[in-house]
């Protein structure tokens, strides 16, 4: 069975966990009475001001004994003309094929020093699933663990330290 014994509570805790955020960090730079105005929200997509657009997507981290991967749920800025080809290209089947988008970082990951603004590309897949963040490949940790994958026991300590801090 795929899991991990949380030191802090105890209890062990079956499959990989997620982490994710429900709007870019600059969402919250607008004042809440304002949101509805300035901001359009979706699951997916997010513009503030209709100059400042974000994409929702997967930041995927290898965890070296199983298959599958850790997963950051992560926002990436994109310039006006990559957000519009994203928002083109949203209900087409086959996807995969097109070139990444740039993008920066929009999420502050606390147990990592400095994730805003990272830079990125943003890699769509086929329909139904949110686009790969792939990390400049720096010596930035972050980046470094997409790049290298990590154990179990890092899994562990990330949601002890998301959940139990």
């Amino acid at each position: 069975m795929i899991g991990f014994q949380c030191h802090t509570c105890g209890q062990f805790h079956e499959g990989v966990p997620t982490f994710a955020w429900d709007w870019p960090i600059q969402y919250l730079d607008v004042p809440e009475q304002e949101r509805s105005l300035r901001c359009k929200l979706t699951s997916d997509t997010c513009t503030i001001d209709d100059k400042y657009y974000f994409v929702r997507g997967c930041l995927e981290i290898p965890v070296k004994e199983i298959g599958e991967p850790f997963v950051w749920g992560v926002w990436v800025s994109l310039s006006e003309k990559s957000f519009q080809r994203f928002v083109e290209l949203d209900r087409v089947e086959k996807r995969e094929h097109e070139e990444p988008f740039f993008g920066w970082l929009c999420a502050h990951i606390r147990i990592y020093p400095g994730t805003l603004n990272l830079k990125t590309m943003v890699h769509l897949r086929d329909t139904g699933l949110r686009p790969f963040v792939e990390l400049e490949p720096t010596d930035h940790p972050l980046a470094v663990e997409q790049r290298e994958g990590i154990s179990m026991d890092r899994v562990a300590e990330i949601y002890e330290a998301m959940v139990h801090n």
